[in-house]
């Protein structure tokens, strides 16, 4: 039986719905019989593949290195899922909205630093005016919200889909 090719993704976020998949526990190992990971936080491969099957992305798009990779995973992903609430509303992360990016940066690195009071433009990614939930970017597949998403309900949609069903993901988490 061929595995299902699975990506797990952490844009900005806090990583809380990577740690609930992990919480899955055993859940995992039935899991681990159906796909081959072979993108992730827990996967040593550096370029997203081609031809996935499921992708699961947490946080939202914040910054240009954001926006690139969702639209490369969008392009080489046949199923993608926005995990969690940061991926569907843009929650914590777009806090930030109402601050003009240049001020948010000047109070966090220069008004609010004690020693080497400089905003790094070396290796930092470009901060988008506002960050935003992936479906204002790429067309999403499936909202699995929840702050994070308990496991149950992360396996119960992986499961689904392994299974041909369509999954329900709003009658399994709540907002919040």
């Amino acid at each position: 039986m061929k595995k299902v090719k699975v990506a797990t993704v952490w844009l900005d976020g806090c990583s809380g719905c990577h740690m609930s998949l992990l919480d899955m526990d055993a859940a995992i190992i039935s899991l681990a019989r159906k796909i081959d990971l072979v993108y992730g936080p827990l996967v040593d491969a550096q370029e997203f593949p081609e031809d996935v099957d499921v992708t699961l992305v947490e946080g939202a798009v914040s910054s240009q290195d954001d926006l690139n990779k969702i639209q490369k995973i969008r392009q080489r992903t046949q199923v993608l899922i926005a995990l969690g609430d940061c991926a569907v509303t843009g929650n914590v992360p777009a806090m930030r909205n109402s601050i003009p990016v240049q001020k948010l940066l000047q109070s966090i690195y220069v008004d609010g630093a004690q020693e080497g009071k400089v905003v790094p433009s070396d290796r930092v990614p470009a901060l988008l005016k506002q960050a935003r939930p992936l479906r204002e970017f790429v067309k999403i597949d499936l909202c699995l919200p929840g702050c994070p998403p308990p496991s149950k309900a992360i396996f119960s949609v992986i499961n689904d889909l392994l299974d041909g069903k369509k999954p329900d993901a709003t009658r399994k988490v709540k907002f919040g």
